[in-house]
């Protein structure tokens, strides 16, 4: 057995080529030749050409990226099913993409699924493949040439080539894929797009450090005289990657380097280094290719229409935006997106695809285009839907070779630098957590419930049973009910009037703080309460929290309030309620004079009011981001787990007290309390009942449903579609 695996792993030599055969294989695994390399891309000039099976021809890249997130797992459980994405492929083609970008290697299923999918098909659905790095090496001290860095970009690459040759057995842990990959899907995978969004603190350490090794020249990629260490270890990775491909399979295809705004190849003012750290770039007219690479490269970009947020100082930023009233509408808008993937496109001699691209419809948000209101969060799926086409009608317009929507579908498990302090990360799969923006960029949508949620928030209460009763008095009752998303609440009072009737609704969950009245109301609550809702007509409504536990006050509090707030705690029994509200990252006005006092006044977003419309997404005149309505006597609402400072409401873990633990630690509860009353009297006074609660753990219910986005894309693409 020996002497036969020997012969098995021999190098035979037969005339200008070579044949490498593999005990594990059994087969050959490489062949190099005088033959022409075989390529179904090309770039000419700024535009990108495939064959398709007419011959080389203008291809426009409209794609839509995928992840590997599904409800109840991790990104890097790797989740999904063949069957599953067989169906999502099938749907992603109806909506007009012909592309699917995915960042990393995947699980042997989605390359089975691209193979049965393609290869007896006339009109095949085509990928763009990435390259991933791990975040983690990016935010340490490495330098992009440490071996955890490059040694692992060049590794992984001659992993990826042999994948999607259908000639690996592969198993690297958590990070990557695994599985038997024997299905060759080479000849749908138009190319790579190599790295991620680099962290200017990556690329300027590089730079600084490595700062001798600023030239490289291959067989296929080379840099110029202008190129920096950072772009030298790019092309390094191209030229590693073509040649691996090409000598080991006679095959090309095109090329890109990942990139975004923060690291773009702008000379920007000085103002953008001070106001928004803008200090590193990445220029990829630094790389070139020679004859040999025969496929050619692209540029690559991730664009968003509100970041980074210098976008919307264009005209003060030192970069000349060529006939800027072209970018201005008949309202005198300037259209900043449009602008800067213009400048974009102009600045590049090679074609130049956005490969990431739109806004998420959560409830939640971190950042808003100060132009044309396209922002990262508090968008109804309608509002997304707008942005999704105006943001591709901006990109095509600037003379892009294409662009890749974001994304496919909702994430669960994601997180946001604004609210990932306020839950438990490693539950985050669980639940749905709608305060998260990062979650819900998808136009495949995750809704609780097998078939259909608990309760949808539309006026119709036949949902709701006497098992969700909680309390009634005096021609008033409260029910409540929830699911993997909302606490739902019903309300009942005869001869309702959202004209002149205030309602309070008192919530009392944990028993470390809370107040038995809020200052400046009539009355009082029967238990302390941590939260108040207010029910004051469709305009007026709104959630208060009571001061000590304010989420924002206790991690942010030197950039809201300009003090410790661990200094100056607020009493337990405070009568203090105050808005909720999340941060935003939004920098100075680069327009305005700084502040006198030196601070930087963090600005936030009052995410407590209560949006009135109609949440059934059957319903005509569906509003995706209702929080409540009223139909006669009766008023529904949902209410997002965060919002009432739930960490991992699976569990039934609640906020601890911010004060005893300085910072956010989980408590876990099994019932709260709440009642239902106007406070018109200072007699008042709202009686409380308990509320069951009993996590669901792991086992979550859901199902699919297709956001308005997908139709607009849709309706752009194919013109049908509702």
């Amino acid at each position: 057995m020996k002497k036969f695996l020997i012969i098995c792993s021999v190098l035979i030599i037969i005339g200008a080529g070579w044949i490498l055969l593999s005990p594990k294989i059994g087969l050959f695994i490489g062949i190099r030749s005088e033959q022409p390399v075989h390529t179904f891309t090309k770039v000419e000039g700024k535009t990108i050409l495939a064959d398709t099976g007419n011959g080389m021809e203008p291809f426009e890249i409209r794609g839509v990226n995928m992840g590997v997130g599904i409800p109840g797992h991790f990104a890097t459980d790797y989740a999904i099913d063949k069957e599953t994405y067989l169906r999502w492929f099938s749907m992603i083609q109806e909506m007009g993409a012909n592309c699917v970008r995915v960042y990393t290697i995947q699980s042997d299923d989605f390359y089975n699924a691209v193979w049965e999918y393609n290869h007896d098909n006339e009109h095949p659905l085509y990928i763009l493949h990435g390259l991933w790095v791990n975040d983690y090496v990016q935010f340490s001290h490495r330098d992009a040439y440490d071996k955890d860095f490059l040694d692992a970009m060049l590794n992984d690459s001659r992993t990826l080539v042999d994948i999607i040759h259908g000639n690996k057995i592969f198993s690297l842990g958590e990070d990557l894929g695994s599985g038997t990959y024997h299905k060759d899907i080479s000849p749908w995978v138009l190319g790579y797009i190599l790295g991620v969004e680099w962290e200017d603190t990556t690329v300027a350490f590089t730079n600084h450090i490595e700062d001798s090794k600023n030239r490289y020249q291959g067989k296929y990629m080379y840099t110029t005289q202008e190129a920096s260490p950072f772009e030298a270890m790019l092309a390094q990775v191209g030229d590693r990657i073509i040649e691996y491909e090409t000598v080991r399979y006679n095959e090309q295809r095109l090329i890109a380097f990942s990139n975004w705004p923060t690291t773009d190849p702008f000379d920007w003012h000085e103002l953008v280094e001070y106001y928004f750290r803008k200090f590193a770039k990445v220029d990829v007219e630094h790389i070139k290719t020679t004859d040999a690479f025969v496929s050619g490269h692209f540029a690559s970009y991730h664009v968003y229409p509100y970041f980074p947020d210098y976008l919307g100082f264009l005209d003060i930023m030192g970069i000349e935006v060529k006939d800027k009233d072209r970018f201005v509408d008949e309202h005198g808008v300037f259209d900043s997106y449009r602008a800067y993937v213009t400048m974009l496109n102009e600045y590049h001699t090679i074609p130049v695809v956005i490969a990431e691209y739109g806004v998420p419809s959560a409830r939640g948000r971190a950042q808003s285009d100060r132009n044309t209101g396209r922002a990262q969060g508090g968008m109804s799926e309608a509002d997304q839907a707008r942005a999704l086409v105006t943001c591709y009608q901006d990109i095509m317009e600037a003379g892009c070779a294409g662009s890749i929507a974001f994304t496919w579908q909702d994430e669960w498990f994601k997180r946001t630098w604004n609210t990932m302090a306020y839950t438990d990360l490693t539950k985050t799969p669980y639940w749905s957590d709608y305060q998260t923006n990062e979650q819900y960029f998808g136009i495949l949508s995750f809704d609780p419930g097998k078939e259909k949620s608990v309760c949808y928030v539309d006026g119709d209460v036949s949902e709701w049973t006497a098992q969700d009763l909680v309390s009634e008095r005096e021609g008033m009752s409260i029910w409540s009910k929830y699911d993997e998303k909302y606490l739902y609440f019903r309300i009942h009072k005869d001869q309702y009037d959202p004209e002149t009737d205030v309602l309070y609704v008192p919530i009392d969950t944990t028993p470390k703080s809370g107040s038995t009245s809020c200052r400046g109301l009539k009355g009082s609550f029967e238990r302390p309460a941590d939260f108040l809702m207010i029910l004051d007509g469709k305009d007026n409504s709104r959630v208060l929290v009571q001061r000590r536990y304010e989420a924002l006050r206790a991690i942010y509090s030197h950039r809201v309030y300009l003090e410790d707030a661990y200094l100056n705690e607020p009493a337990r029994d405070t009568d203090e309620f105050t808005d909720i509200r999340l941060m935003l990252q939004v920098p100075l006005d680069p327009h305005e004079e700084l502040d006198t006092t030196g601070y930087d006044i963090g600005e936030t977003f009052d995410t407590g009011i209560l949006t009135y419309g109609n949440g059934n997404p059957e319903s005509a005149d569906f509003n995706s981001l209702s929080d409540f309505i009223i139909r006669g006597d009766e008023i529904e609402i949902r209410l997002p787990w965060l919002l009432l400072n739930f960490c991992n409401p699976s569990e039934m873990m609640i906020h601890d007290d911010y004060y005893e633990n300085y910072g956010i630690e989980g408590l876990p509860i099994d019932q709260f309390y709440t009642g239902i009353g106007e406070l018109r009297s200072a007699s008042e006074v709202i009686p409380m009942q308990a509320v069951p609660l009993k996590g669901w753990g792991k086992n979550i219910t859901y199902h699919e449903r297709l956001k308005e986005g997908y139709y607009a894309l849709q309706q752009l693409w194919t013109g049908t579609g509702e």
